[in-house]
């Protein structure tokens, strides 16, 4: 359920994705992202984040188990294979045509994400979190604008 008004630290037609931090699978995603997203139009944190924490608990969602992603733009949230899929539709042409994988049966799409994302530190490893990918770029990041 989205609530009206804006969560924290978000501004009107700020587009955000949350992303686990401490994993590796995510800091590649984030990477894509960064190259992807030229003009910048997504914003990143991660869900370890004061920020990211805060926006969570604006939206109920569990603060404490980070298997998922979550994207917000325009007063909405999108979760799991959803929010990449809307992340997606903001990027170029040639990205918005993987985001046509949105139109896979939502059950299908999110059983391949969760399964993924419950395997993801084994497969792909973890990290502390503090070297995030795209901190040279700190306009990327939700904390880090106007720094």
């Amino acid at each position: 359920m989205n609530r009206p008004g804006l969560p924290p630290y978000l501004q009107p037609g700020d587009r955000v994705l949350l992303f686990d931090g401490e994993c590796n699978l995510c800091h590649g995603l984030v990477r894509f992202l960064i190259r992807a997203d030229r003009q910048g139009k997504i914003l990143l944190a991660t869900v370890q984040s004061e920020e990211g924490q805060a926006i969570l608990r604006w939206l109920a969602l569990p603060t404490d188990r980070f298997d998922s992603i979550v994207y917000l733009a325009q007063g909405q949230h999108w979760l799991r294979s959803a929010a990449f899929f809307q992340a997606l539709r903001q990027l170029g042409w040639a990205f918005r045509l993987l985001a046509l994988a949105r139109f896979l049966p939502q059950r299908l799409a999110d059983a391949f994400y969760n399964a993924v994302a419950r395997n993801r530190y084994r497969l792909f490893g973890r990290n502390d979190g503090t070297a995030l990918p795209g901190l040279e770029l700190p306009e990327r990041y939700l904390h880090r604008r106007g720094e």
